[in-house]
């Protein structure tokens, strides 16, 4: 009889995939490029560099502001000046008669071409303000204490970026591991195609056994291939996480490795050191302090000091009665100043209301969010131990449904069992191991969210 060519092709289109080689990418070196990489990651980082910025002492105020200015002037003037009225004398002061007309000459025009004058100046200004009811003081270490805040948010962007990676990491691995599950799962179904074909050829089973094979062969293919394609995607997804090209292939790391109970215990115990969102609320709190001081300054003198160095030189042309000069002048002045402002109209007081306001609003804050805290913790701590305790559970059902499998598969080679009681112990088996699979990641991330409430996340390795 001749063989159906379906169910070799099939069987070769679910091993194409052994033959593809990949590079393996660890847990820990995805952790270092989407460190490295992700975009995220780097706008928080930019974030504390400008925070950083903030906090230095060019930004404290406590620096004296230092100004220097030039200038030059250049002018020229062209003029005519006239004497109505006047007539011009000897030296001896008698009159000059015009021998033509016998009347006295008047006195003539004074023209000036050309006159050039310039002018320079050069100075420099120095002022530094010595006491400013200590605001600057105040307003300096807010901004340390803003610093700080900021690293604690690009702390908790790069946990949330973290746990985003691992979720999809896993879930990479998870279908990975179905995968190779759907392999195996094809390969049996196809042998038992091709043991159908034979005993139909030597009358030993009819048509029915062929056609129920296929079935499941046709059936087995198209769960892989949807895995697949699955797999794909969720690839893409990655290689989003890490800023990578879109379609790098590699394979991922399918050990999972669980942190001791007692560990675990400790790093919850410490909870109320470590986890971000506490500290950030510190953070908060510490920076309302610093403003309830910052605003109370404006109760308090302002003493500055001031000192201005110059130079001039005017440089003027002859005029119509004066010759012209040079004037070089050099200046110094020093001075100080006291300014109190006794009464701003009530600004300061209502700033100061407002601050201390803000402050007490801040301490409700962080006794809300240590009691969410707490509670998120007991919550994922349960949830893990109860994860972790499917997962145990499955790991058992497997070697139970392996077994089941292996007898079955005994009993259907002597004819004992038919081909649908086989294929239910099939199904039953990969049932039994993808289920653990996925009890398997859905653990180990509900351990990565837990370490991520007790802050111990970027602290662990992976």
């Amino acid at each position: 009889m001749k063989k159906t060519p379906l169910p070799c092709l099939l069987f070769f289109v679910g091993l194409t995939s052994l033959f593809a080689q990949e590079k393996l990418l660890s847990k820990q070196e995805a952790f270092n490029l989407a460190l490295e990489n992700n975009f995220g990651i780097k706008v928080a980082q930019g974030q504390v560099a400008i925070a950083e910025n903030n906090q230095s002492v060019l930004n404290s105020g406590f620096l004296p502001i230092l100004t220097g200015n030039a200038g030059a002037t250049y002018n020229r003037d062209d003029s005519t000046i006239e004497f109505p009225g006047q007539f011009q004398t000897d030296g001896e002061g008698n009159p000059i008669i015009d021998p033509d007309t016998g009347n006295q000459l008047p006195r003539e025009d004074l023209i000036l071409d050309q006159a050039e004058s310039q002018r320079y100046n050069a100075g420099l200004t120095l002022n530094y303000t010595l006491f400013d009811g200590l605001g600057r003081f105040y307003n300096y270490k807010r901004l340390k204490e803003q610093f700080q805040l900021s690293q604690l948010q690009a702390r908790e962007t790069i946990e949330n970026t973290m746990l985003q990676l691992f979720s999809i990491y896993f879930e990479v691995a998870r279908l990975s591991e179905n995968e190779r599950v759907l392999e195996e799962a094809l390969r049996i179904s196809s042998q038992r195609t091709q043991r159908a074909e034979y005993a139909f050829e030597y009358g030993q089973n009819t048509k029915l056994d062929i056609l129920n094979a296929q079935v499941d062969v046709t059936n087995d293919s198209i769960n892989l291939l949807n895995t697949r394609q699955q797999l794909a995607n969720v690839k893409r997804d990655l290689n989003v996480i890490l800023s990578q090209n879109l379609n790098e292939t590699f394979q991922v790391d399918t050990l999972v490795n669980f942190i001791p109970k007692l560990q675990l215990e400790e790093f919850v115990s410490q909870s109320d050191l470590n986890n971000v969102a506490l500290l950030q609320t510190e953070k908060n709190l510490s920076i309302n302090a610093y403003d309830i001081k910052v605003n109370k300054s404006g109760y308090l003198p302002t003493i500055g000091l001031s000192g201005s160095y110059g130079w001039n030189l005017n440089q003027t042309a002859d005029g119509a009665f004066f010759p012209g000069v040079n004037n070089t002048s050099y200046t110094t002045n020093l001075g100080a100043t006291l300014t109190w402002n006794l009464f701003d109209g009530g600004g300061t007081a209502v700033r100061v209301k407002n601050a201390k306001i803000a402050y007490e609003n801040q301490e409700l804050l962080k006794q809300q969010v240590l009691l969410e805290v707490d509670r998120d913790i007991q919550n994922a701590l349960a949830i893990y131990e109860n994860r972790l305790n499917i997962y145990k559970i499955q790991e058992q059902n497997v070697i139970t449904n392996q077994n089941n499998f292996e007898r079955s598969r005994e009993q259907f080679q002597l004819g004992r069992i038919t081909s649908i009681e086989f294929r239910q112990a099939q199904i039953n088996l990969l049932n039994a191991q993808t289920n653990k699979n996925l009890a398997k990641y859905d653990a180990k991330l509900a351990e990565l969210q837990l370490l991520q409430l007790t802050g111990q996340l970027l602290n662990v390795e992976f």
